[in-house]
C-alpha cells in the first residue's frame, strides 16, 4: 500500500482529498501546517507528498526542500491557487514532480497521483543501487562496498544495513528494526542481540566504530542513519 502525506490547511478540501485517496486504497497522513508536516515526515516514510503552497506557518516550497534533503525518493505534487508561470517553474526547479492549480477536480488529482506513483515504481525497479557517502549497496547482486572494497556481511547484517539506509534520518525503535530484519518470522532475539548486530555492523562500515558517523544511537528512542542516501 502506497503511503501519502497530504499537507492542506483548508479543512473541507483536505478532508475531501483524504477521503478520495483512501477510497483509492492509499494510506494517508494529513497535516495542516509546516511544523506538523515536518513531524509527520520525520516519523514516517512516504511514497508521495501533496503540498499546499500557502500554509499558516510557512509554505510548501520550504517543505519540498526539507523533504528532498531528507529523502529524495519521495515524489512531490504541489497544490496552489497561484498559476503564474514563475511559481510553476520554481516549484519544479526545487524538486517538485507535478503542479496542480486550484480549483481542480479531485479525479484529476487522483490521476496525477497515480502517474507519480507509477513513475516512482519504475525508478525503484531500475535503480537497485543505493549510496551513502563511501558506502554502496548493490541490491541486484546483494553486495555491500566501502571505498570500493567489498564488505562481508551476514544475511541479518545486510537486512539491518538496508533497513537503516532506506529510512535515512528517521529514528527507528528497536522493535520496529527487529520486525523489519526478521520479516515477522519467528526468530528468537535475546535482550542484547540487536545491540550486538549493530555493534558488528558498525565495526564493518564505520571508520571509527566507537565514534559512529552512520548509525547513531538515540538514547531511549532507538537508532537512525545520519547520512543522506541516494540512488545511482
Amino acid at each position: 500500500m502506497n503511503k501519502i502525506l497530504l499537507v492542506e490547511d483548508d479543512e473541507a478540501l483536505g478532508l475531501a482529498i483524504e477521503f478520495s485517496l483512501r477510497n483509492e486504497g492509499y494510506e494517508v497522513n494529513r497535516a495542516t501546517s509546516v511544523i506538523e508536516a515536518k513531524s509527520q515526515f520525520n516519523d514516517n516514510t512516504f511514497d508521495l507528498a501533496i503540498l499546499d503552497i500557502n500554509l499558516p506557518d510557512g509554505n510548501g516550497y520550504d517543505l519540498c526542500l526539507h523533504f528532498k534533503k531528507q529523502n529524495n525518493a519521495t515524489a512531490i505534487i504541489f497544490l496552489t491557487a497561484l498559476d503564474e508561470e514563475a511559481n510553476v517553474v520554481m516549484g519544479l526547479d526545487i524538486g517538485g514532480d507535478d503542479y496542480i492549480t486550484k480549483p481542480f477536480r479531485v479525479r484529476e488529482l487522483m490521476s496525477r497521483v497515480k502517474v507519480q506513483l507509477r513513475k516512482q515504481a519504475r525508478l525503484e525497479e531500475v535503480s537497485m543501487i543505493i549510496i551513502s557517502e563511501n558506502i554502496k549497496v548493490d541490491m541486484n547482486q546483494v553486495k555491500v562496498y566501502k571505498n570500493q572494497g567489498i564488505v562481508p556481511l551476514t544475511t541479518l547484517e545486510y537486512k539491518l544495513l538496508l533497513t537503516f539506509m532506506k529510512n535515512a534520518h528517521k529514528i527507528l525503535e528497536r522493535d520496529e528494526i527487529l520486525l523489519k530484519i526478521t520479516e515477522e518470522e519467528d526468530v528468537f532475539f535475546g535482550e542484547n542481540t540487536l545491540s550486538v548486530y549493530i555493534m558488528r555492523l558498525r565495526e564493518k562500515i564505520e571508520d571509527d566504530p566507537k565514534n559512529p558517523q552512520f548509525i547513531i544511537t538515540k538514547r531511549g528512542l532507538g537508532y537512525h542513519w545520519d547520512k543522506d542516501v541516494n540512488r545511482e
